[in-house]
């Protein structure tokens, strides 16, 4: 509904009160467009606790980014009565000036563990004290001269906001959070210490160093050389992103590469990502990202609004962000989600096209660039992956899955699915605005699923609230909790489209959390930081709790006990293969069980959506009790192939009738096929400086013509990405792609490549390297 010119107005003026854009043009306006207006202001207030709410009277200027910066003139005058004409020759001796600035960049980066950002500039963290030298026309007295540093960030600096920080040099200012003092006095040079303050604005600060006399104020000119980037600081107790152990920091801040896990969660696969946090230009991308979305200035010393903004900064879905989701398939207006190798590309290109959408994305992409904007700025982060993750349109935790009368899944009426695997993003903080114990990981999760205060983003969301079932603190907690524990309900339709419960499935849901594990490629199993046992006590006491916080539980569906069970096997299976389905039917009754059964087979995307059904089989059995029977299903390539879409998955759909009792059964599961790898071959001295020689080959194993081939190779700290495109790969066909790099860096390095194409997604391949001081 469209406000009122009048109620309009008074929203404009609460946001220009606030320093916020007027509403249609701010994304944070949400903020104010409800009726707990004032419980939001609160909330800004116990995040920024020591903002300073501007005057009402007057209108303030937007604290915009440095999109659009203010520099103030390099020489004010005092108001002030002094003798005509130019100052004589001794006052001109006398007075001081400065002749240069040294930022000392690569001592201050090496002491504020930046180090590894590629950028001329100096990068610091919070509350960590940093020192640069300045060089005078004369030796400073540090009684006499007056010196002050100025620190500007943004369009309409304000001491008040946090944007306009003035440290006079050697002398105390109180009411400045940020520090400074002399460390050193030699001649004309002075080494002076500044201490950002540990809650401070995080971005891009320009620096002038001010001379103060009886006539008024001389700056330094701009000089972009001189711009500090100031981020958190994981490593300081005083900021709330602070991680105890160096060896988290190492691993969910330091580190550039990382792994993705996917497949499904009997068969679990992966592939190496370049989060790349440190390349050229990425840091100004993230900020430019802020900038883009108009986030207010002082948002940004608040991780946890940081961490919010960003989750809807990464979708373009509502608010031209990032990057473009696209889950159907045709990717010719862009690039397929399953061809990136990693985020730098994908954000410098956000950059170089000055905030326009990146295509395409589907949910690790978004976690992954999530993930590298986090460790960029400073956040610890780390990407996640749930096998079996319900997408609960309703928050009911019950995903709904309907047979018709044969027993086939009814995909004209099945509208919920559980995706084979979600990938998300955990962040590490201190929670200001929740109870102590829900500090830690929080989830956020850029993929636009659901909206949340009017936008499509999800989280920060407590880890430790999800386990206990605590859903009622913000944000998002009740979709999470969803996504972990929704009971999967089988409901049979009949012509008439009246449903039955057939069968309620309260484990399958959430079978498995990872992510990886310290230097390692192998996985760390997580599951129990987000639930409790299926069927303990201590689940059970969880489940109350959700169903306090207002969500409606699966308890009061029918879950009779049939005594007998289904469970399906299947072995590693390639793309283009023939293979068994198993079925092993568990009878753990005391009398002979007669079990019919309709196997339906489908072709599926990750997120669970049925494409196609590609075969239908009836079995039978006859169990003796407390015995097992097995049956196989013989399923050929010739009946998936044809309707196979990308990440190769098929699921399988078994609905069993008991003669005996009358009762049914039902069970699922994926089966994902394994695309042929690339072979990655390597020759010369891998040290810093030498060359080093690549072989990429791939050999089309099918009967079919690849066509629209691209193949994309990445090597953080090797190799800028290269990308090799072939009209077509004929059957049995070859291709060999050899690069040659040049290491910049020693230590560990990860070679990946990736292959695709319309008809195959998915292949990728990766090796680690050991490089070689020089």
């Amino acid at each position: 509904m469209l406000l009122s010119s009048r109620i309009r107005r008074k929203h404009e003026a609460l946001h220009e009160h606030i320093g916020l854009e007027p509403p249609h043009l701010s994304r944070t306006s949400t903020l104010l467009h409800t009726p707990q207006a004032s419980r939001h202001l609160v909330y800004i207030m116990l995040l920024q606790p020591n903002l300073t709410l501007p005057s009402v009277s007057g209108r303030i200027p937007f604290a915009k980014s440095n999109l659009d910066e203010y520099n103030p003139s390099e020489f004010v005058a005092f108001d002030v009565l002094r003798p005509r004409g130019p100052p004589d020759q001794e006052t001109q001796a006398a007075s001081l000036s400065v002749l240069s600035v040294d930022m000392r960049a690569t001592e201050n980066k090496k002491d504020h563990n930046t180090h590894k950002y590629v950028s001329s500039n100096l990068i610091v963290r919070r509350n960590k004290e940093f020192t640069i030298i300045i060089k005078f026309n004369r030796d400073f007295n540090k009684q006499q001269d007056n010196v002050e540093l100025e620190f500007l960030i943004g369009s309409s600096p304000d001491e008040n906001k946090g944007t306009y920080i003035i440290l006079p040099i050697g002398k105390e200012k109180p009411e400045v959070r940020w520090k400074s003092r002399v460390v050193e006095t030699q001649g004309n040079y002075v080494t002076v210490g500044v201490t950002p303050d540990a809650s401070c604005i995080i971005g891009r600060f320009r620096i002038f160093v001010v001379v103060v006399n009886d006539l008024g104020k001389r700056r330094t000119t701009r000089n972009t050389e001189t711009d500090v980037y100031v981020l958190f600081n994981p490593w300081d107790p005083a900021d709330h992103v602070y991680m105890v152990k160096d060896e988290d920091r190492q691993e969910y801040v330091m580190n550039d590469v990382g792994i993705i896990y996917n497949g499904e969660f009997s068969n679990i696969t992966y592939r190496s990502w370049n989060f790349g946090q440190f390349e050229q230009g990425v840091l100004d991308a993230c900020l430019l990202v802020l900038d883009s979305g108009k986030v207010p200035l002082f948002f940004r010393g608040s991780a946890t609004e940081i961490v919010r903004q960003a989750s809807a900064l990464m979708n373009a879905q509502d608010d031209d962000g990032v990057l473009v989701g696209n889950w159907s398939g045709d990717y010719a207006e862009g690039t397929a989600p399953t061809a990136w190798t990693g985020s730098p590309e994908i954000l410098l290109k956000y950059a170089k096209k000055s905030g326009e959408t990146v295509c395409f994305a589907q949910c690790w992409v978004f976690a992954g660039v999530l993930n590298t904007f986090m460790r960029c700025l400073g956040i610890p982060a780390r990407v996640i992956t749930n096998f079996c993750s319900a997408h609960d349109n309703t928050g009911n935790l019950k995903t709904d899955i309907v047979l018709d009368e044969e027993g086939k899944v009814d995909q004209s009426r099945t509208k919920d699915s559980v995706w084979n695997y979600h990938c998300w993003t955990e962040v590490y903080m201190k929670r200001l605005d929740l109870p102590e114990k829900f500090s830690g990981w929080q989830v956020i999760d850029s993929t636009p699923q659901e909206t949340s205060d009017g936008f499509y983003r999800c989280g920060p969301t407590s880890v430790n609230a999800i386990k206990e079932g605590e859903l009622s603190y913000p944000f998002d907690a009740k979709f999470v909790f969803a996504e972990l524990n929704s009971d999967v309900v089988f409901h049979r339709s009949d012509k008439e489209g009246k449903m039955k419960i057939l069968h309620v499935d309260t484990g399958y849901v959430g079978k498995l959390v990872v992510t990886k594990k310290h230097g390692s490629s192998d996985y760390e199993d997580i599951t129990s930081t987000y639930k409790y046992p299926e069927k303990t006590v201590k689940e059970r006491e969880v489940m109350q709790n959700a169903e306090r916080s207002g969500m409606a539980i699966g308890d009061n569906l029918p879950k009779p006990e049939a005594g007998v069970t289904i469970e399906l096997q299947a072995d590693t299976v390639k793309i283009g293969d023939d293979f068994k389905l198993t079925l092993n039917i568990n009878n753990q009754t005391s009398k002979t069980s007669t079990v019919n059964a309709t196997i339906t087979g489908c072709v599926a995307f990750y997120t669970g959506v049925v494409s196609m059904t590609f075969k239908t089989e009836n079995k039978a059995a006859t169990v003796e009790a407390s015995k097992t029977e097995s049956l196989t299903v013989d399923v050929n390539a010739k009946e998936y192939t044809p309707y196979l879409v990308e990440q190769a998955k098929l699921l399988f759909v078994v609905y069993g009738h008991i003669v005996e009792t009358d009762m049914s059964l039902i069970t699922m599961k994926v089966v994902t096929l394994q695309p042929p790898k690339l072979t990655l071959t390597m020759s010369g001295t891998p040290q810093v400086g030498k060359d080093l020689m690549t072989s990429v080959d791939f050999q089309n194993p099918y009967n079919f013509i690849l066509q629209n081939v691209q193949l994309r190779i990445d090597g953080p700290g090797l190799m800028p990405i290269k990308i090799k495109s072939y009209s077509q790969i004929l059957p049995g066909g070859s291709v060999r792609y050899k690069v040659s790099m040049v290491p910049r860096t020693p230590g560990k390095k990860v070679l990946m490549a990736c292959l695709d194409c319309p008809l195959l997604r998915q292949v990728t391949n990766q090796v680690e390297i050991e490089i070689l001081k020089s």
